[in-house]
């Protein structure tokens, strides 16, 4: 899996952990940050998270073409900077009127053109290392290891949020209550109802050192509670500003390694690489191609990007905040690391080539095994947990599970039976309309979000944690077989003098799915029955599956 890969790759997807570590702890808690601080309503609140996803997703398009021209090291190095600028605006306690709104906005644009200068040009360069006939046949898996890397970061995000959210709330002597802000808003605006202002009323009164120090007096209760909760979300954002630190430390420190990859169309004539010559037709059949990818793709990540619009919201809302049993396992971001270490130190022992290399790796996985039963022997009988928390099982599932795809994919492949990446696309959508089946499933019998208002947004019937568990592991077998190899596929048929552009198209049709989150936001307002919201996403990746494979033909003659 790791044998014969180049070192710059190593290095390339390592800076791209420390930067998504910082990027999706800020995602885990963001539309709660949009609805505590400014008491947003969800449509809002997922319109304004689809938007900036859709913004950060469709500045790589920008970033490509100017790195087509200027050189992807120069664009990686510029985006770096204006991200960390926008993080920091982010990380900085502002009002929660005029001011603090300008500020968020501005904050999000910054974070968003670096991005787009950042991600798709990194992307680029780890392609450009395959180019090399030396590497060529393990392009695949590279883009596999790579994306790996990606969810490294992401797997501790949703905790470090939390831990911080937790530290700050303590200090204020408050605790976690998901009901609270929308109240409070009510409370505020003058439109909670007296069942509203009782639950607000019994929350308070949970917290009696708070509620003391605001003289007992609800108003002030719930203006406290706001701002408490506003700022240690704002430190929170803070982490992302320290991970792009790390992140460029590693790629200027570690530049060497993969300078040969830093070129574009017009700077490989100054390499000893040689680029592939094509016909105008051979170009327009691989544009093409590549245009009929990105219109599917759309739909998956319309599908897929729900995990930080309304699947937190699920878990807010509708999901026991208790956990119990086998359960709390997976809440716990160093049960999962411990987990990990057991399935690679096992893989580990089967490859090993000499005695030594079995036996140093068993040891390793006998030691996590023993770390892990004593610390869940350890674990307290009940977990309270935060909605983001769940937002950490997806970035798990993708570094437990690379291994596992790797090798069935590499057996198929020495067997001549591996499908191509255009053919794993079109399973991706069908896994994926599997797992938003679950979603359904445990949606039954639930009233509508719109219907929840009047005691907080809080259901009565709250479901166990597993329906969510369940939906994440299946989503992430789709984007096993969707995300690493679109991109790998991007980057191989992509004619030389748009590999930039190409490769920002990706993201672009990964922005416009991003902002077509919002349209699940509008849905989950209205009095439709919740398991009706999650069946549109069903039949959407359905329709996209079957138009994939009734264009495999023209995608694979490409591939070739």
């Amino acid at each position: 899996m790791f044998e014969g890969q180049p070192k710059g790759l190593y290095a390339l997807a390592l800076a791209n952990t420390g930067e998504r570590f910082g990027y999706y702890t800020m995602l885990a808690i963001f539309t709660l940050f949009l609805q505590a601080k400014f008491g947003f309503a969800e449509t809002s609140a997922l319109q304004i998270y689809g938007g900036f996803l859709a913004a950060a997703y469709f500045m790589p398009l920008i970033g490509g073409i100017l790195a087509d021209r200027f050189g992807f090291g120069k664009m990686i190095t510029t985006g770096l900077a204006i991200m960390f600028i926008g993080y920091a605006l982010l990380a900085i306690p502002s009002g929660m009127g005029t001011v603090g709104i300008a500020s968020m906005f501005g904050a999000l644009f910054l974070i968003a053109c670096g991005t787009g200068l950042f991600k798709g040009n990194l992307q680029v360069m780890v392609g450009n290392l395959y180019d090399n006939p030396t590497y060529s046949q393990k392009r695949d898996t590279a883009f596999s290891l790579f994306y790996m890397a990606i969810n490294i970061g992401a797997l501790f995000a949703p905790t470090a949020a939390e831990k911080i959210t937790d530290y700050f709330m303590t200090k204020a002597h408050l605790i976690y209550d998901p009901a609270i802000p929308a109240l409070a808003h009510q409370l505020q605006e003058g439109t909670i109802s007296e069942t509203g202002r009782q639950t607000l009323l019994t929350a308070a009164n949970q917290m009696s050192d708070a509620f003391a120090t605001q003289g007992n007096d609800l108003a002030q209760f719930g203006n406290y509670y706001i701002s408490q909760l506003s700022t240690s979300y704002h430190y929170a954002f803070a982490v992302a500003c320290i991970s792009l630190i790390i992140s460029a430390a590693i790629y200027f420190g570690f530049r060497y390694t993969f300078k040969s990859a830093d070129y574009n169309s017009k700077t490989a004539k100054n390499t000893n690489h040689v680029e592939e010559v094509l016909t105008p037709k051979e170009t327009k059949d691989r544009v093409v191609a590549l245009l009929l990818v990105f219109a599917v793709v759309i739909f998956f990540w319309m599908a897929f990007h729900q995990n930080g619009g309304t699947m937190t919201l699920f878990a807010r809302d509708y999901t026991n905040k208790a956990v119990t049993g086998i359960t709390r396992f997976g809440f716990d971001v160093w049960n999962l690391v411990l987990l990990i270490i057991v399935i690679y130190g096992s893989f580990s022992v089967a490859q090993a080539k000499e005695t030594k290399g079995k036996l140093i790796s068993g040891i390793v996985v006998l030691v996590a095994l023993i770390a892990f039963f004593i610390k869940y022997a350890n674990m307290p009988e009940t977990m309270n947990i935060q909605p983001q928390i769940f937002q950490h099982f997806n970035p798990c599932f993708v570094v437990a599970l690379t291994p596992f795809s790797i090798l069935l994919f590499g057996t198929l492949a020495k067997k001549g039976k591996e499908p191509s990446a255009p053919r794993k696309i079109g399973l991706g959508m069908l896994v994926a309309a599997i797992g938003f089946s679950i979603m359904a499933a445990g949606s039954v019998g639930q009233v509508s979000p719109a219907d929840l208002k009047d005691v907080g947004g809080v259901s009565q019937a709250l479901v166990s944690p597993s329906w969510l568990i369940s939906t994440y592991l299946v989503l992430t077998f789709a984007e096993l077989l969707l995300s690493p190899m679109g991109i790998s596929f991007v980057s191989k048929v992509a004619p030389p003098k748009y590999k930039g552009m190409m490769m920002g198209g990706w993201f672009v049709a990964t922005a416009i799915g991003n902002y077509a989150t919002s349209i699940i936001g509008h849905l989950w307002s209205s009095h439709l029955a919740l398991w009706m919201v999650w069946s549109v996403l069903i039949i959407l990746c359905l329709l996209s599956a079957l138009f994939m494979f009734s264009i495999m033909k023209k995608l694979e003659k490409v591939a070739k």
